[in-house]
């Protein structure tokens, strides 16, 4: 398979070799060099989540703004 590389350095990996790797918008990919010379492209690690990325998400409270800065400022 062959792509080419546009005139910003990018280029576009193959869906057959995304699919292989698992590769989604946003997936972090790493190149590493063989020692035949090759450059060999790889789906990164996931980095683990910093505590702070744990306590990321959605609310589940169906609490009104209002209410919820009245209880956090004592009001």
């Amino acid at each position: 398979m062959s792509t080419t590389l546009t005139s910003k350095g990018q280029v576009t990996i193959p869906k057959p070799v995304r699919e292989h790797l698992g590769l989604r918008a946003g997936a972090a990919v790493s190149f590493e060099l063989n020692a035949a010379g090759e450059v060999v492209v790889c789906a990164a690690a996931r980095r683990p989540k910093s505590r702070f990325g744990k306590l990321r998400g959605r609310a589940t409270v169906k609490m009104r703004t209002e209410d919820i800065l009245l209880l956090t400022r004592g009001g």
